[in-house]
């Protein structure tokens, strides 16, 4: 029997970013390289703590993790760490190409990885969060491009963890009015 025991709403933020923030601490007192290995490793760590404590692995969290340990290799084996700042623009280009690309087909992608906590959305409102999401992706993608190659590795690397995913939690609660007024069950308060 599976364990239904509810677990801390903090929890997938955790496994999804920690492994990030260590890349940017090993980074920061070891190096580049270090804390490439550390990334890696911890993005593996990640994955199986999703599947332990969650019961499941994100699509993200897998796609993320691929993309980790390969261009992370890369980066080790070529001494070049371009790679590991070319990964957020695979992610962010391909999330928003596929997103942009089930609005024109009129198929909102965003419903099948987030459907369990937005209960209530209307299928405009589900369009409208794909569209609002893909755009934003897009937009990630080009920044980090602007990114890496204007700035140092330190700056890019400081401005990922420390701005982008702030400006990614703010875009993301930037969407709720919107939701509501399509739809999403707002839970009442709890005495």
């Amino acid at each position: 029997m599976p364990d239904t025991k509810p677990r801390p709403a903090w929890l997938p933020f955790a496994i999804d970013y920690a492994p990030l923030i260590l890349f940017f601490v090993v980074y920061k007192t070891v190096g580049v390289f270090a804390g490439t290995m550390a990334f890696m490793l911890a993005i593996v760590a990640a994955v199986l703590a999703s599947k332990i404590l969650l019961g499941r692995v994100s699509p993200m969290l897998w796609l993320s993790a691929i993309l980790v340990v390969g261009f992370g290799a890369l980066t080790i084996w070529f001494h070049d760490e371009r790679f590991i700042q070319i990964k957020p623009t695979i992610i962010y280009a391909g999330l928003g190409v596929l997103l942009l690309g089930g609005v024109a087909l009129r198929k909102p992608l965003i419903k099948y990885v987030l459907e369990a906590g937005l209960d209530g959305l209307s299928d405009r409102g589900w369009l409208l969060l794909s569209r609002n999401w893909g755009l934003f992706f897009i937009t990630m993608a080009v920044l980090n491009e602007i990114m890496r190659h204007m700035l140092s590795f330190d700056t890019w690397l400081t401005l990922k963890v420390w701005a982008l995913i702030p400006l990614s939690l703010a875009f993301g609660a930037s969407q709720i009015p919107m939701m509501t007024r399509e739809g999403l069950a707002v839970a009442p308060d709890k005495p």
